[in-house]
């Protein structure tokens, strides 16, 4: 009878502890796990105590890559707005953070600027499937391997290299890599091979082959099968035992990028050993089943479907896109109006100290226009959001650094622009205000630049137009334009020409209502009526 009356409530019991069971080994696993740190040799080795800061490009599934929620345990990147960074890199990230007792912050920066962005402070450390190559360490540190994979070719499945198991199966095959790592440079090791220009991110590379435009690309093995979760027309190319690649002193292993002589690269290090290798597996295992997708369902099906899940972080791009152009023309502009009022100066020799200080001035000026209309505007944004904080300790954010940068690369343009303007006045005006009495300062203000600034509006409506197509170089900074939105989209969703092709429908449109507007006020500015030319008679006496 006791036995009776004791079995519904042991039964209970026993499913309690059942579904408990998970909880209490996380917990137990993490009491077992916890490691010593010193807090105050940790926030040294931080640029924000408390607060690690781990760079990825947000781009290399199942590595890393973006959505648009926090589902599936995906992190807020804290500098893009409305998106979330999910994958192996972020579920270590998290387990590192956690461990060390930090707050864990994902930055979001292009491949080739996480390096730059470790050495400058802008990010703590780089969790992007890293390997740490020998050119690498020259520059940072890494910690222990988190991930070890090995080197496979991807193409397409009814490729007639889809069965090669040799590199010399490969001889003939038009073959890529990723732009800055050793995966290119493997490609010479295949007899005959047609080796093609480095492509920067895994979606370009996998959009080339499924067009046809290559036979294929080389990867590491988990993300090859992240691609093929998501490309069914794809195929992985494994070599028997001995007839792959020579990886000599490369390592297909992954780790974390610390700084040089960095404390923090030993912590990482005790973080990463309470990881045991059969979560770590089952981590990978997961992130590549979130990155199938199902069969192909059109051209059209696709887009709509981009738009209705990324359609308002392609507005927000629109917007970051228009609002950096907009003000940055409009600095420019006052840049370059200032800049073209003082090269008009006409200083004599008969005060030499002022002859002296404008002609300092006007080489200056001449220096600035020199290098900002010389250079690529991509290569500015490098050296000013990183070398600022470098060199100066100044921690410029993507936008301010994207304000400053496009405004005066366009004041140098619009310089020699409104200086034309002003030159093509004709000079009796001049002569003629300084008859009546007008100095330089009311004759340019009154007479000449009403109609200078006139004369370049087409000029500065042209530059508007250009500087919403050129802020696209500005997701080399991390700025959330449209064109950094865009990549991000095709890297999640392996759809990188129905992605382009949104993006140059918008782009489109932004510049034809701008082409439009700016027309529509050169016609009011050159509208006869706008302005009344008097006559002796109709001067008042």
């Amino acid at each position: 009878m006791k036995s009776r009356t004791w079995t519904p409530l042991l039964t209970t019991l026993l499913s309690l502890l059942l579904v408990l069971s998970p909880w209490s080994y996380q917990v137990a696993k993490a009491n077992q796990n916890a490691i010593a740190v010193d807090q105050n040799e940790l926030n040294a080795s931080l640029e924000t105590d408390g607060v690690l800061r781990v760079g990825m490009e947000a781009d290399y599934a199942p590595f890393n890559w973006t959505q648009t929620s926090a589902s599936d345990g995906a992190v807020p990147i804290s500098n893009s707005q409305g998106e979330y960074a999910n994958g192996y890199d972020v579920q270590i990230a998290k387990a590192i953070a956690q461990q060390l007792g930090l707050e864990l912050e994902i930055v979001k920066v292009e491949w080739d600027g996480l390096p730059p962005a470790l050495q400058s402070g802008k990010i703590d450390a780089i969790i992007a499937g890293m390997s740490p190559t020998p050119e690498r360490l020259e520059q940072i540190d890494f910690s222990d391997s988190y991930y070890d994979s090995d080197i496979v070719v991807v193409t397409e499945s009814d490729s007639q290299y889809a069965d090669a198991s040799s590199l010399a199966d490969l001889s003939g095959a038009s073959l890529t890599g990723q732009l800055n790592t050793f995966h290119y440079d493997l490609i010479d090791q295949i007899p005959n091979v047609n080796k093609e220009t480095a492509l920067d991110t895994f979606p370009t590379m996998i959009t080339s082959v499924l067009s046809g435009k290559i036979d294929g690309y080389i990867s590491e093995r988990p993300g090859a099968l992240a691609a093929l979760a998501a490309n069914p027309d794809l195929n992985i190319v494994e070599f028997a035992d001995g007839q792959g690649f020579d990886l000599g002193d490369q390592t297909t292993d992954i780790a974390v990028g610390v700084r040089k002589n960095s404390s923090l690269t030993n912590y990482i290090n005790q973080a990463l050993e309470t990881i045991p290798q059969s979560d770590r597996d089952q981590m990978m295992e997961d992130m590549v089943d979130l990155n199938e997708r199902g069969e192909s369902q059109g051209f059209w099906a696709e887009v709509a479907g981009i738009w209705s899940n990324y359609g308002s972080q392609f507005l927000r791009g629109a917007r970051n896109t228009m609002f950096i152009a907009l003000i940055s023309t409009l600095i420019g502009f006052i840049i370059g109006l200032i800049i073209a009022i003082i090269r008009s100066l006409k200083v004599g020799k008969d005060n030499l100290i002022a002859f002296v200080f404008y002609k300092l001035v006007d080489f200056l000026i001449a220096c600035y226009i020199e290098i900002f209309r010389g250079t690529p505007m991509m290569v500015q944004a490098m050296l000013i959001f990183y070398g600022s904080k470098l060199f100066f300790d100044l921690d410029l954010s993507s936008m301010a650094a994207a304000l400053l940068i496009v405004s005066i690369n366009t004041g140098a343009y619009l310089a020699e622009v409104i200086r034309g303007g002003i030159s093509g006045v004709d000079k009796g005006q001049t002569e003629a205000a300084k008859a009546i009495g007008m100095n330089h300062f009311q004759t340019m203000t009154s007479i000449i630049l009403p109609q200078a600034i006139r004369t370049t509006l087409p000029a500065l409506g042209n530059e508007f137009v250009i500087n919403i197509k050129d802020t696209s170089v500005l997701n080399v900074i991390a700025v959330t334009e449209l064109f950094f939105i865009t990549r991000s989209t095709a890297g999640s969703t392996y759809l990188t020409f129905q992605t382009f092709f949104i993006a140059s429908i918008i782009y489109l449109v932004l510049t034809f209502t701008t082409t439009r507007l700016l027309n529509f006020v050169e016609r009011k500015f050159s509208d006869d009526h706008s302005y009344r030319v008097h006559t002796s008679s109709t001067i008042q006496q």
